[in-house]
């Protein structure tokens, strides 16, 4: 049994929370909110982010920083990929030299182009970091539903360790020392799923949804490998699984968000109307930042940052991607 903070109360923090626990584990949950604490506690339900999940008696929750960090043999970091870097600056005095932290939030620093366990090196220098990810909605994950993922850090022991407290019969969970691989697969997969719910709300077909997964993958892959990450984790369950998911289910916030903008909702609109941070909006600049940095042709994600940030409509970014220069599938290929 491990003592295990889960440090973010919102679908994601919940679920776990709710899985941990069901594998035997001490498990206390953190937010800022005291009136989301006091709902949680009382109710043993997030009515809001994850209804008809019922919360074992055993979790604890709390506002406490301290509390929820002290002694504990493993944190999660499930607050939203913009709040990692304030929320781990806040946690750092209470982490103890080689505690372990998991982060669960999946994003790109706009600021700085870090990913989420290159923040909390950055902030609290003295933990041991891992990062778990893949194909996982929250609201499949609270219930039960069948859910593979995996897991990243610098050692395999550390891989393992984190393995075995997730692992069950109904969450499956695979080890990788690609943690760049995974965290960029988490991050992009989101600004992809904004444009194949654009597609979505323009009404647009199946054709459509499996171009964008397609030419998606695509992007990520370049940018990755450019950036030293490994192919075959692009094409894992932190790529193209996650990808897969994001873009198709009624589960994701990034899809909905998309929806909404192809209806004709502005950017904030859309979000307010989504009511969970859209994590995809915030890494969209990352991702066409690290294209030019990078000098890699990304032309999905320029178009989402067009519709986003720069005024143009969803119907004119497909427009702009259906009419791009003639080349051919794959430059590996070469003609006998």
């Amino acid at each position: 049994m491990a003592k295990t903070a889960i440090i973010g109360a919102g679908s994601w923090g919940t679920a776990l929370a709710v899985l941990l626990a069901h594998n035997g584990h001490e498990v206390t949950v953190w937010s800022v909110l005291e009136d989301e604490v006091e709902m949680l506690d009382r109710d043993r339900e997030h009515r809001d982010k994850l209804p008809g999940v019922k919360i074992p008696a055993s979790i604890c929750f709390t506002t406490d920083l301290e509390r929820a960090a002290s002694g504990m043999d493993m944190l999660v970091m499930a607050v939203p990929s913009p709040y990692t870097r304030n929320t781990a600056h806040h946690l750092a005095p209470y982490i103890a030299e080689g505690q372990l932290i998991v982060t669960v939030a999946k994003g790109i620093e706009e600021d700085t182009l870090m990913i989420q366990t290159d923040i909390l090196g950055q902030e609290i220098p003295q933990a041991e970091t891992a990062v778990l990810s893949g194909p996982s909605h929250a609201e499949e994950v609270g219930r039960g539903l069948p859910t593979t993922v995996v897991v990243g850090a610098k050692s395999k022991e550390i891989a393992e360790r984190v393995q075995s407290c997730f692992m069950n019969e109904v969450f499956r969970v695979y080890t990788s020392p690609d943690i760049l691989g995974i965290e960029l697969g988490g991050s992009l997969k989101n600004v992809i799923a904004l444009a194949a719910g654009m597609a979505d709300g323009l009404g647009f077909g199946d054709n459509t949804k499996a171009a964008l997964i397609t030419r998606g993958i695509a992007e990520m892959g370049r940018l990755a490998a450019a950036m030293g990450a490994k192919a075959e984790t692009l094409n894992g369950l932190s790529g193209i699984g996650d990808l897969i998911v994001t873009c198709a289910s009624c589960h994701s916030r990034n899809r909905k968000a998309g929806m909404l903008i192809g209806q004709g909702y502005t950017m904030q609109e859309a979000m307010d109307a989504v009511q969970m941070v859209v994590e995809g909006v915030y890494s969209a600049k990352a991702a066409i930042a690290l294209s030019e940095k990078y000098q890699i042709s990304m032309p999905i994600v320029e178009q989402v940052n067009q519709v986003l940030f720069h005024g143009q409509s969803a119907k004119e970014a497909v427009h702009e991607l259906m009419l791009r220069e003639r080349r051919t599938e794959s430059d590996e290929l070469d003609w006998q």
